[in-house]
């Protein structure tokens, strides 16, 4: 593992691992690489105008588009060396606590470099969570490839021209008494009993001080000799001094300490393996627990980028309902196989013949859902997650979020596996408990851990017979279905299961997702295997400690 950046004991969280001259957190050396090779020809400007191949500035623009929205496979996949590239982005990314950066090409300033590289300039704005936005230029460096078509000619100063390996990028924020943060009704968060919050304090409290007068938080991003650690030189400097009148006001969230404690108690079930909980009122939004296991580290539960899998299929479900295609009761056979360009199966090679379209949901049976996939249009399941659920909007939730992606499927095998939250499709636990939510309310609220954000997201309610018949697939889920887990609580608990596959050297990662009176929840397990096995026990830790119903 790398070394994780030098970070006041505010501030310290994720782990990045960089190596050229600019942006990292970490300590990974990274050797730089020329991968792709230059196609003979006529070179990129010679096109019959002054201007640069278009292929290339398609390229370039999307890949700094998905890096932007923290599609980071993505955009690794637009380069020479995925691998190495996703590593540094997610590294530079979360080491530096950068959230949602604006990255822009230009197109007027486009050089052919002496390697056969096209060096197209950008401007990157980094929005330094709690400190201020840093901006500096760069450029990226596109290869043609030899069977045609661009690639980004991976190198690590493309991520900031001063990255190196032998100098890197550490963030300090000033030593400095926090404000305090409390629960929605006061209690404070600070303790033992709630290891989970401890890496979010430092953002929560860096972009929530100046409200609470403090004067705003202050820091740096230093640019860092890797074998000594001694400063070169400040890349950018933040804060002014705080108000000693006001600096003691605290900060109120909307945390619940009851459900916190519970929630971190709850991961206890996950016997050691990665996992993360949301849980978070359904008429308003406002998140009343958020855990990770390991609790120090990445914000698995906001921030992660999960392939949901069948937790999805609350999605798919609304789709197809929403356009009259299938019906609780109808007929939609559940076969071991079906194969779309490649096989696909239920969990355990299950089948259910003639089985019912409530049967299918509460059973979780892949293939009956791939079969459907003919009644959507190619981007309609995206469509509907981002019309009524906000998944792929911009959220403002008061810490760093991934808002979720459904982009259109390219072909028929990914068409086919975004229907059950495979392929491209990418979730965490506060994408999926805000799922749940609005597929029992009908409407979306954007998810809050503080009061007073932007919302700039905009949906459509769900219509009461869609809402009836979800909450009635998911009912039938417990009672009747893989959640039975759940059957023996209290209240009248809908639920769905999920198993995501992960890749064929990992075992699944298991899913759920619930929801009891006015609080919705989501839990997954990296590696849990199935959803109602992995995740299903903390679930029902969580619900068997705390209130049928917040308060």
């Amino acid at each position: 593992m790398p070394d994780a950046p030098h970070l006041t004991s505010s501030s310290r969280r994720r782990r990045p691992r960089n190596g050229v001259r600019a942006v990292v957190a970490v300590g990974v050396v990274l050797a730089v690489a020329a991968g792709g090779s230059y196609a003979a020809g006529f070179g990129p400007f010679a096109r019959g105008d002054d201007g640069p191949d278009p292929a290339a500035m398609k390229q370039a623009r999307a890949f700094l588009a998905d890096w932007a929205a923290g599609r980071l496979p993505s955009a690794a996949g637009r380069t020479t060396e995925p691998g190495k590239a996703q590593e540094v982005l997610q590294s530079f990314t979360a080491g530096l606590d950068i959230e949602k950066p604006k990255l822009t090409a230009a197109d007027d300033d486009v050089k052919e470099g002496e390697d056969g590289t096209l060096g197209i300039p950008f401007t990157a704005r980094m929005p330094v969570t709690g400190l201020g936005t840093w901006t500096y230029e760069s450029e990226l460096p596109l290869r043609e490839q030899d069977g045609g078509g661009w690639k980004v000619d991976w190198r690590l100063s493309l991520v900031h021209p001063r990255l190196s390996e032998t100098e890197k990028f550490r963030l300090e924020r000033e030593e400095s008494a926090p404000p305090k943060v409390t629960d929605r009704e006061g209690v404070s968060l600070v303790g033992a009993e709630y290891p989970s919050l401890s890496p979010l304090l430092s953002p929560l409290l860096g972009r929530l001080a100046g409200d609470a007068g403090g004067g705003g938080p202050r820091g740096a991003v230093e640019l860092v000799d890797r074998a000594s650690g001694e400063t070169v030189r400040t890349e950018a400097s933040f804060g002014k001094k705080p108000d000693p009148a006001t600096a003691d006001r605290p900060v109120r969230t909307t945390l619940d300490a009851g459900w916190q404690a519970a929630a971190e108690q709850a991961l206890g079930e996950a016997d050691g393996k990665n996992a993360s909980l949301v849980a978070l009122r359904v008429d308003n939004g406002e998140v009343l627990a958020l855990a990770n296991s390991p609790s120090s580290g990445f914000n698995r539960a906001a921030s992660g980028t999960y392939a949901p899998g069948s937790t999805w299929k609350i999605v798919t479900s609304s789709a197809l309902l929403l356009k009259d295609a299938v019906a609780p009761d109808d007929v939609v056979d559940c076969p071991k196989y079906l194969t779309v360009g490649k096989e696909f199966h239920n969990v355990e090679t299950s089948e259910h013949p003639g089985a019912t379209f409530r049967k299918d949901f509460t059973e979780s049976c892949n293939t009956a859902f791939i079969s459907l996939r003919g009644k959507l249009d190619d981007g309609e399941l995206g469509k509907v997650a981002r019309t009524y659920f906000g998944v792929g909007q911009e959220w403002h939730v008061g810490i760093p979020t991934y808002d979720g992606s459904v982009p259109a499927p390219k072909d028929e095998t990914e068409k086919a596996a975004s229907m059950i939250g495979q392929g491209r499709v990418q979730a965490n636990p506060l994408i999926m408990a805000s799922v749940t939510a609005t597929a029992v309310s009908g409407e979306f609220h954007q998810p809050s851990v503080t009061a007073g954000n932007e919302d700039g997201t905009r949906t459509e309610p769900l219509p009461d017979e869609v809402v009836s018949q979800l909450r009635g697939l998911m009912r039938a889920t417990v009672t009747d279905g893989t959640a039975r887990v759940l059957a023996d609580l209290p209240g009248e608990i809908g639920a769905k299961t999920g198993t995501a596959e992960v890749s064929d050297d990992q075992d699944n990662n298991g899913w759920l997702v619930a929801h009891r009176g006015n609080v919705a929840v989501a839990v997954v397990v990296e590696e849990g295997v199935t959803g109602g096995g992995s995740a299903g026990p903390i679930v029902h830790s969580l619900l068997s400690a705390v209130p049928e119903d917040p308060a």
